[in-house]
């Protein structure tokens, strides 16, 4: 049994209403009902951040865990973990295709995802990148939950529109990119990147909501009612692909969100949509934030990203539990 995290009273506040959010498993759902993610990412130089994040995803328990990538990415992919269903859908140039002819593939998947997940191991290959953007342009308009992360917020910083009033919608910046799209939508945070600076980031593109990662994780919306800060204790070691684990969290809470809201089963409280985005976003923060601490305190300065992996359902377990064995 690992030892028990401190948590502040409004933590655990907080994660009380992510249990809420989360589906007991119940013998009248199938196959698909718990969760099915997808991640976009993968290409000839980036083989692990979509296998991470897909791979938290489904160790956090959605039932069905997509990668959407290249022909070389998928190759490689496959031979990590049997349990993903990879699609080499993506193309890098050089190539003959229009990106509107590589997402309609993409796009016809939509209609059967909870959430989708854009950006690990994405890349900047300009194909890669107008192809997303064909994508992100249909999940709006299908009201499909987005996660956007990594090279997904080099181009957002490019084109902002694309996520602009989007309240389906989560950046997980790092400090950098925080500050990337501050000066890409003429924002001067005069280097505030803590609450603050969070709101008016999210304000800025119209109400998204923004997870600012960091020594403490912020997330807003750019109301007072829905910004918080994932204060969990984390580890020291600051190895590549952490921000992974985040993604794919978040897209499975995302998708637990969207059975809560349909009420798919016989829920507690009547919380919104924008409560229970948040509620995701914190969630997937809190969950990611104990994975480093127990990876960190078995690794130490080894760490790796892969050592959050096997943390997954541990942390779930420690945080939340289920509800029978609730540890809040």
């Amino acid at each position: 049994m690992p030892n028990q995290p401190e948590m502040s009273p409004a933590t655990k506040e907080l994660l009380k209403k992510v249990r809420m959010m989360v589906p007991p498993m119940l013998e009248k759902f199938h196959k698909g009902m718990l969760g099915r993610v997808a991640v976009i990412g993968g290409s000839e130089n980036y083989t692990g951040a979509p296998y991470f994040s897909a791979m938290a995803s489904a160790r956090l328990g959605a039932d069905l865990s997509h990668v959407i990538c290249t022909p070389p990415a998928a190759n490689v992919i496959k031979t990590y973990s049997p349990n993903l269903m990879v699609h080499p859908l993506m193309r890098e140039n050089p190539s003959h295709s229009a990106p509107s002819t590589l997402a309609s593939p993409v796009i016809a998947m939509l209609a059967h995802l909870h959430s989708l997940v854009i950006g690990p191991g994405l890349g900047r290959d300009d194909l890669m990148q107008d192809t997303v953007a064909e994508v992100i342009a249909a999940a709006r308009e299908k009201k499909l939950p987005l996660v956007l992360d990594a090279d997904a917020l080099w181009l957002i910083q490019r084109k902002p529109e694309l996520v602009k009033g989007y309240k389906e919608c989560v950046l997980t910046p790092n400090v950098v990119e925080f500050g990337r799209l501050a000066q890409a939508v003429g924002l001067d945070t005069k280097g505030d990147t803590g609450r603050e600076g969070c709101k008016a980031l999210a304000n800025a593109l119209g109400g998204v909501m923004v997870v600012r990662k960091g020594g403490v994780d912020w997330i807003s919306d750019g109301s007072d009612d829905w910004t918080v800060v994932g204060d969990g204790e984390g580890g020291r070691k600051r190895s590549g692909g952490q921000g992974d684990t985040l993604t794919g969290s978040i897209g499975t809470l995302l998708a637990w969100r969207n059975m809560y809201l349909e009420a798919a089963w016989e829920t507690e409280g009547k919380m919104g949509r924008q409560e229970t985005l948040m509620l995701a976003a914190f969630g997937g923060s809190a969950i990611t934030r104990e994975c480093s601490r127990l990876a960190f305190g078995k690794r130490g300065r080894s760490l790796q990203a892969s050592d959050l992996t096997e943390e997954v359902p541990v942390a779930f377990e420690t945080l939340i539990g289920e509800k029978e064995e609730s540890k809040l």
